[in-house]
């Protein structure tokens, strides 16, 4: 089979990076892009404020203590779905092969492409200068025979940076890398891992598939495969979002009536991933976990999609009243997510619905 050649490219620091463009006097500032508030999450930063540890979905209060001198921004959605709708159509002057994962990221295949360029690098190089010049931004790209690799690559030089793995690199280039690196590999499975004595990729090839699958069921098995650069999943154009949620396991379980604060915070972070999507969210969930794991759901389909981040935590907080806890019931996890995405065009009124 020929190797596939793919880009995956990252636009630097997004939404921060286009305010900047858009206002001279946050040039070189160390801008943080949120709602000030006790509740309000960081939606991205500049680089200028990273340097402070300033990162996305931090509350922006803590931003603030870790960088008293940062320019708080509100959020423009329409301004960023607008710039990233031209990085799409500078994508696809080479190839219609496009799976955006973000507004601010996407992946091509470019094993052919239209203009005829002799390699996946000049590809990435042209994007990134049509990209400079045309939109008076910077991005990332990661070159490689496979996505995994490629999203690996893509962070390696940022910002504004290329990096290219060649097939014949892999075996060289994955074995000292943490097993952190591979996706899927969070806090919980490193320190699993970590109790086999498996801590860079290297190590996890060494370890037989046997116990890997033993351990860690079908999940082991992937990351294994990963640990060997192996990932045949092709790039999807436009595949459709399907979920997107955010949860929060507390320190110790609490009562259901101290879980306002959580929910608030759950709701603020997916309104602000939902603001990278075009398609539209209908439905409100709310996933609560007992103490003694028993998982609780409330959803919620109403005429019309949550118009703000205060609608969706209205709606988050009232499927909270429809949970019947028993008296000393505790919670150990709450989530709030949204469902039943649509493209803008699709949207029609329906009956409101509930579900359990």
């Amino acid at each position: 089979m020929a190797v596939r050649k793919i880009v995956h490219v990252d636009m630097d620091a997004f939404y921060a990076s286009v305010e900047q463009r858009d206002d001279e006097k946050l040039r070189g500032k160390p801008v943080v892009v949120a709602w000030r508030g006790n509740r309000s999450v960081v939606c991205a930063a500049s680089y200028e404020a990273r340097r402070f540890g300033v990162r996305s979905a931090m509350p922006a209060v803590r931003a603030e203590r870790l960088c008293p001198e940062a320019i708080f921004v509100p959020p423009d959605f329409v301004r960023y779905r607008t710039v990233s709708r031209q990085t799409r159509e500078i994508f696809g002057r080479y190839t219609d092969l496009i799976e955006p994962l973000s507004l601010d990221e996407a992946y091509l295949d470019v094993t052919e492409n239209k203009v005829g360029l002799p390699t996946a690098t000049k590809v990435a190089k042209a994007i990134r200068l049509a990209i400079r010049e045309e939109l008076n931004l910077t991005a990332s790209a990661g070159v490689a025979p496979n996505k995994f690799l490629a999203k690996i690559a893509s962070d390696w030089k940022k910002p504004d940076g290329l990096f290219v793995i060649q097939p014949e690199e892999v075996d060289a280039f994955l074995p000292p890398l943490p097993v952190e690196r591979l996706p899927g590999v969070g806090k919980v499975t490193a320190e699993r891992l970590a109790q086999f004595g498996v801590k860079t990729v290297g190590d996890l090839r060494a370890m037989e598939v046997a116990a890997i699958e033993g351990h860690f069921g079908r999940h082991g098995l992937r990351l294994h495969e990963l640990a060997f650069g192996i990932d045949d999943s092709a790039v999807v154009p436009d595949r459709p979002t399907k979920s997107i949620s955010a949860e929060d396991t507390f320190e110790r379980d609490i009562a259901l009536e101290e879980t306002e604060e959580a929910i608030r915070r759950m709701a603020e972070k997916v309104w602000a991933a939902s603001r990278k999507e075009t398609r539209i969210a209908r439905t409100v969930v709310l996933k609560l976990k007992t103490a003694e794991f028993k998982i609780l759901t409330r959803s919620f389909t109403g005429l019309a999609p949550p118009g703000s981040c205060e609608e969706l935590t209205d709606i988050a907080l009232a499927l909270r009243e429809r949970v019947h806890a028993a008296e000393g019931q505790r919670f150990r996890l709450i989530g709030v997510g949204l469902h039943n995405f649509r493209l803008p065009e699709e949207e029609a009124a329906q009956p409101e619905l509930f579900g359990e």
